[in-house]
This record gives C-alpha cells, structure tokens and sequence, in this order.
C-alpha cells in the first residue's frame, strides 16, 4: 500500500493515521479518489505545493466536512465508527448512511460490554480497509450484502470468549473469529496448524477469494481452465475437510510445495484457489509499497531471483514474480540479519505461478470502469 502526504505541511502519513503528527491536522480518508487528506477548520488559508495536480484538503465544520477544495458541489462527514474503531473515512453527506462504505459492510460485531472483542474488532476493521481499499485499487467490484443480497459481501466479526466461533465464507458472509486478533493465540493456532503464517489481514483475502470464485471463475466461463489448474471442486468438501484435519501436519510430507502455495491450499480445490488468490493480493500489496518508498534492488539480488524464476511458460505475471522474488530475497536476508524467521517462508513452484497467472488474468478481466 502505498504512503500518502499531508496536504497542508507535507508530512509522510499512512493508511491508517487519523492525525498528522507533524501539524496536528485531522485525516480523513476518502474511499472514492483512494486518497488520506488533511482536515482543516473552515476558512483555513493553505499552500498544497506546485506540485499537487489536484486539491487535496477537506475543509472540516466540527464532524461535518464542508467540502473538498476545489470540489464545492461534494460535502463529507467522517464515519460515525471513528471513535469505536478509530476509523478515519469519510462518507458523502448525501448518504443517509453513517457509516463508511468499509464499515457497513460488517453486519455483526461484539457488543459493547465485550472488552476484549471490541479491541479485537478495532484490529479486523482496520485490516478490512486495507482490503477494501486493495480491491477498489484493483476495480473489483464490492456490493453490499444490505443492497443486494444474491451478489453482496458482508462480514461478521464475532468474539469466542462465550461461543464456538469459525472463521470462513458462506453464501456472501464473511466470519471473523476476533481471537485471530490477540498475537499469542494466533501464534498457537499457527503452529498447531503447521502454517508459514497467519494474520488477519491474510484471512480476510483469503476469504474474499472464496467470495469472488463465482464471479471471477464460474460467471466468467473459466471453469474449464480453472479445474485443470487446481482440481474439480465438485468433490466432496466435507469429507476433504474432514482428511485434512485428521492429518498431523508435522508428519506430512512436503511434496505440496511442489503443487500448491500453502499446505492448507492442497485440502480442496476452492481452498487452493482462495489461498493463490490471497497470495495474489499479497504480493500486488507488497510491490505497490516497495514502489511507493522509491526500493529498487540490483545485483545480486536481481541476479539470484531471475534464476528462482525458471518458469518455461511464458506468463503475463512473469516480470511481477521476477520483481516479487528479488523483494522477498532482500527481505529475507533482511530479517535474518537480525535474528528473526524469514518474512517470507513461501515457494512458488512453477505450478504455483501458473496458479497465480490465472488469477491475474481473472481479475483484470473482471476489473469494473
């Protein structure tokens, strides 16, 4: 993801600041132009520099934002979670609604005598804008649930302290089990579960993935390449579900690495296909931001990725694999330098690519104007 820059002293923000720590300005994000602009009083005089293509503040009337300069016809006010959630978008003020276009997509969420959900809650929706915003970046298309109910997403984000709760997708709904949120219990999750890692930004994509697999694969008549690629999804996903977890992971061959991103993508073909199309988002994600901060990477590091990519096919994701591998090296060495686990601890097989090629392809085609 990329930074952003205040609008009235030019400091560096990103996605998530509410406040600009060098001239206290409020932030408020607006979710149709992907842009963080500073909130000023009504009346503020400022300079946004030669070099701003287009006006960039909002000028701000106690929690109504009058207008976006430059844009008289246009008014906002922030969303009403910004202090549940510390939310930091703006909503049109022809919108009845008062939440963001991000948080009313959750349809459940703790109560608020739930301590220890609301923090966890706090944490999912923050994550959630992150995928939103990725997505409208990418022009796929987010329909509320609440609109339409057939062809809409919405999420549920529910606290286990009192209840069995599952994480997963069903028919359009999205559920978020928010002890995913508390580090030490991710962590034991994680290595019971034998994964490389897990976070809830990478649930939340992966999530997603089973989402638009209708979209993106069925409606779009891709089913053909799509079961030659990652298997028939008409078999039984109980009972693979059931093989899986039966399985002990740390007695299970590696072979998968071969074939598959994630040990868990090889359980059945639409987890194979949700875990390729989070990985996609992942690694999209991950370039956009080493772009942004100007990171380029030579030899040897460039040298050493073309040769990871042996891939014979020729791919349209090909160069964004070659540009991935040369990052996740760096990274990498990186990490190990001071003494912490890779940051990266995936393969991608030449299988995996040709998985991640077909994702590519399936998003740009259903990219909306």
């Amino acid at each position: 993801m990329i930074p952003f820059s205040c609008s009235v002293c030019g400091q560096l923000l990103f996605f998530h600041n509410t406040t600009c720590l060098r001239c206290a300005s409020t932030l408020g994000y607006d979710p149709d132009r992907l842009a963080l602009d500073a909130l000023i009083e009504a009346g503020t005089t400022f300079d946004a520099g030669d070099d701003t293509d287009e006006p960039r503040a909002v000028k701000l009337d106690g929690d109504v934002a009058v207008s976006l300069v430059g844009l008289d016809d246009v008014t906002f006010r922030r969303c009403e979670n910004r202090r549940a959630v510390s939310c930091n978008w703006l909503v049109d003020e022809r919108d009845d609604n008062p939440l963001c276009t991000s948080c009313r997509l959750t349809s459940i969420r703790p109560n608020d005598d739930d301590e220890a959900g609301l923090a966890g809650w706090a944490d999912a929706e923050l994550s959630k804008r992150r995928l939103i915003h990725q997505l409208t970046s990418l022009s796929l298309p987010i329909i509320d649930r609440a609109v339409d109910e057939e062809r809409g997403v919405t999420f549920e984000f529910l606290s286990s302290r009192n209840r069995s709760v599952t994480t997963g997708h069903a028919s359009g709904v999205i559920t978020l089990d928010l002890s995913e949120s508390d580090d030490a219990h991710r962590e034991f999750v994680r290595q019971q579960l034998g994964e490389p890692y897990r976070t809830v930004l990478g649930h939340l994509r992966h999530e997603i993935g089973h989402y638009y697999w209708p979209h993106l694969v069925e409606d779009a008549g891709r089913i053909d390449e799509f079961r030659a690629l990652f298997g028939d999804e008409r078999v039984s996903y109980e009972d693979a579900l059931a093989g899986h977890y039966a399985d002990d992971p740390d007695e299970q061959e590696t072979t998968w690495v071969d074939t598959h991103v994630s040990r868990y993508a090889t359980m059945h073909p639409w987890e194979d296909w949700a875990e390729t199309f989070a990985h996609y988002l992942h690694i999209q994600g991950g370039l956009e931001t080493a772009e942004s901060f100007g990171l380029r990477l030579g030899e040897p590091v460039r040298s050493a990725a073309h040769e990871a990519f042996q891939s014979d096919v020729d791919r349209e994701i090909g160069p964004t694999i070659e540009s991935w591998l040369a990052l996740t090296l760096a990274l990498n060495g990186m990490s190990r330098s001071i003494g912490q686990d890779d940051l990266y601890p995936f393969v991608l097989s030449d299988t995996v690519i040709e998985k991640l090629d077909f994702v590519h392809h399936a998003v740009s085609a259903a990219a909306v104007d």
